[in-house]
């Protein structure tokens, strides 16, 4: 029967042969009279049996033999777009034989330009290798990606990952063939030796081509302990080879006595790698082994000697982990407490401050946690302080932790001790500073009040001392031999002064004078006279210079006079810069801003009425080093708001004699302090003074007439006023004393 078939479908239909019973019946056709006619004649034959198969293909789709002959005739004519759609019609009914996947691949080849033509024809060996198992396919399959792939041709690591997925492929679909199957592993071997020879040099991708790992991807469990147990009898103290065979055996192997085995091997080669220990009581776990034998492992495991204590920490948490894993099956948390115990005792003295802490913020966690004892977690945090108190991580676990649990009083508590303590670095402004946003988060307005309170002194102590800090490390903030020493025996003379030192502005109206005054009011004023009188250096020496109350940034108006304010700090003046002319609605943000050009401020002390509690317009600041002092001198003349102030060096020294003895007149004009003794003005004797002129004699100058002590101090040599009597003149609170007078 099947020959029936196969001569029904290599016979053409008679109509398409040669029309009729006539036709057949006649002799042999004519002899060809040339080559050409020929060819023509079997063209056109060609086509006329093209044409009958196709339409036999019609009436029967399922003629498998009609479909092989039309393949074949139209790989004969080469039309190409109907061969591709005669194999794709047939491959629809029948599976190709490998024969014909090979035949389409090759005619796909030989017509094949550009990347997309790689695509399609990988995905026709694609189809093929899964119809039939060839090994003549699969050769003609990997022969083509190995050559036309430009990722495998140049051995990128994408190229070469999915050349040997294709192998491996290959090998498990004809690897066990009896007659063919070793072309493949030939072929394997062959390509891998090439890729060994270019990647010389690469030790990563040797390793990968070892032996084990190679069989490691079959997933043979059985093959792959064999070449283990091979290994590790020929080196049986390398670490990394028993790394990997435990490893191996956890992943896929897990079974108990073979585990328990391997592991006890190896730890006794290897009893130096912490690693082994912990995989082995981790593996332990995993096979549901007692605590007996879990107990034991650990014990020699810290019996072993470890290049650093970290190793050892592991194996204590690795413990501390299993223990509480296993709490649900009646394990009593004591056993947890006593492995943290040992491992304080044991490790405290060697560890560093972060291992430490881990140590300890693990062992606080489960005290709360498993052992609900609030008061043995805050034992542990308080033993950590006994040893580490100076350490500020150690605090911030342990306020950590009362915050956590929402004991904000005990937090609270904790700042309170810690806030005043020297930690490293910038560790003290730290603590301060938490305790503030923690206030603020947590607490009270009394309590916030309270933090601020107890933190600002302690900030102003901790900048001051970073200030001297740096100025002794510093070696060019060492004091320099300039024209402002501190010598007590040199005078100042007017012109020098008035170099240095500006007069201040000459009218102020922000504090007009009242009509009427009390008696109280009279001596407050009179108080503020003598305070501005003391700045200019012409008070006496016999009145009693007035206290001038002076503040520092950041202090309130009324000021503190509680216990709890620290003793008030002792200014040498050493770097210190004397501020007038200042806009009285100037205050000390506006002073340190003024100077944030140059930087190196330490404190600014702006002077301030006694009972106004107004600026009066003049001002100390203290700098860091002598630098810095020059430098704020040179911005002498230059606006603050809306006036120009006047800057010089600072001098305690001169300005005490100054203040007692009156600026150093040209003509030595004498001091007016002394009851009865006469002071001549302009230089003029007595005798020589003109008629209706008042005598201006002691004290008598505070309350003379504005026109009388215009002449004090007056150079007739270049007509200019002198310092200290500019200064008088610009005294607001004389003038319009004066005027109400």
């Amino acid at each position: 029967m099947e020959e029936d078939r196969l001569e029904a479908a290599a016979a053409p239909p008679a109509d398409v042969a040669g029309g009729g019973a006539e036709d057949r019946e006649k002799p042999d056709a004519p002899p060809m009279e040339s080559d050409s006619d020929s060819d023509d004649e079997g063209d056109a034959g060609d086509e006329l049996r093209i044409q009958a198969l196709e339409r036999a293909l019609l009436e029967q789709p399922l003629n498998y033999e009609s479909h092989v002959q039309l393949i074949q005739c139209l790989r004969k004519s080469g039309n190409i777009e109907k061969l591709r759609a005669a194999r794709e019609e047939m491959n629809k009914y029948f599976p190709l034989t490998p024969k014909m996947w090979q035949d389409w691949a090759k005619d796909e080849i030989s017509l094949s330009s550009g990347r997309g033509s790689f695509d399609d024809i990988e995905k026709l060996y694609e189809r093929g290798v899964q119809e039939y198992l060839n090994i003549k396919l699969w050769r003609d399959y990997l022969d083509y990606v190995e050559e036309h792939d430009q990722s495998v041709s140049q051995c990128s690591q994408s190229g070469l990952s999915k050349m040997r997925d294709l192998y491996e492929r290959a090998i498990t679909a004809g690897g066990l063939h009896v007659t063919e199957g070793s072309k493949l592993w030939e072929a394997y071997r062959e390509y891998e030796m090439a890729i060994l020879t270019i990647n010389d040099g690469n030790d990563e991708e040797k390793a990968k081509q070892k032996y084990i790992k190679f069989e490691e991807s079959f997933g043979d469990p059985a093959r792959v302990q064999v070449l283990y147990e091979r290994a590790v009898s020929e080196l049986p103290v390398s670490s990394d080879l028993w790394m990997g065979y435990t490893s191996y055996l956890d992943r896929t192997l897990k079974v108990p006595a073979i585990l328990k085995s391997v592991y006890h091997r190896a730890t006794r080669n290897c009893t130096w790698v912490s690693d082994l220990w912990v995989h082995y009581l981790l593996s332990l776990e995993r096979i549901r082994a007692s605590e007996d034998e879990l107990r034991h492992v650990f014990e020699l495991a810290i019996q072993c000697s470890f290049p650093s204590m970290n190793e050892y920490l592991n194996i204590y948490l690795t413990r501390v982990d299993s223990l509480r894993r296993g709490m649900p099956t009646g394990l009593d948390f004591e056993l947890i407490r006593q492995t943290f115990v040992d491992a304080a005792e044991f490790l405290s003295p060697q560890l560093g401050i972060e291992e430490l802490l881990l140590l300890h913020a693990y062992w606080a966690k489960l005290e709360c946690n498993i052992g609900k004892d609030i008061a043995a977690a805050r034992a542990v945090w308080e033993n950590a302080l006994k040893k580490s108190g100076c350490v500020l991580e150690v605090w911030q676990h342990y306020i950590s932790m009362e915050i956590e649990m929402g004991h904000t009083h005990e937090a609270r508590s904790l700042y309170k001790r810690c806030y005043s303590k020297k930690f490293a670095g910038s560790g003290s402004e730290a603590v301060c500073h938490a305790w503030i946003r923690f206030e603020r988060e947590h607490g009270t307005l009394d309590d916030y009040d309270l933090a601020i309170k107890k933190v600002t002194p302690r900030l102003k102590e901790l900048i001051m001392f970073k200030a001297q800090q740096e100025a002794k490390s510093d070696p060019s903030s060492a004091p320099k031999e300039t024209s402002y020493a501190n010598d007590s025996s040199q005078k100042r003379k007017p012109s020098k002064m008035t170099s240095k030192v500006q007069p201040p502005a000459k009218k102020r109206k922000d504090n007009p004078p009242k009509k009427t005054m009390s008696s109280d009011d009279h001596r407050s004023k009179e108080q503020s006279i003598d305070s501005h009188l003391q700045e200019a250096g012409e008070v006496s020496k016999g009145k009693a210079e007035a206290p001038v109350e002076m503040k520092v940034e950041g202090e309130s108006k009324g000021g503190n006079t509680s216990s709890n304010q620290p003793k008030p700090y002792f200014y040498s003046d050493k770097c210190t810069a004397y501020m007038s002319n200042i806009d009285l609605k100037a205050t000390e943000l506006h002073i340190r801003g003024f100077f944030s050009d140059i930087g190196g401020v330490v404190d600014i002390r702006l002077l301030r009425d006694r009972s106004t509690k107004k600026s009066r317009g003049l001002a100390y600041v203290d700098f860091s080093d002598k630098d810095h002092l020059e430098a704020a001198i040179r911005k002498n003349k230059q606006k603050l708001l809306s006036k120009k102030v006047s800057i010089a060096p600072s001098d305690p020294s001169k300005s005490k004699k100054n203040r007692e003895a009156g600026t150093s007149f040209k003509d030595k004009l004498p001091s007016g302090g002394d009851h009865g003794e006469k002071a001549p003005v302009d230089g003029t004797s007595e005798k020589e003074m003109p008629k209706g002129e008042t005598k201006i004699t002691g004290k008598n100058t505070l309350f003379a007439p504005r026109a009388l002590v215009k002449p004090l101090g007056w150079n007739k040599k270049d007509e200019k006023p002198d310092v200290a009597a500019e200064e008088l003149k610009s005294n607001d609170e004389f003038r319009n004393l004066l005027l109400k007078k």
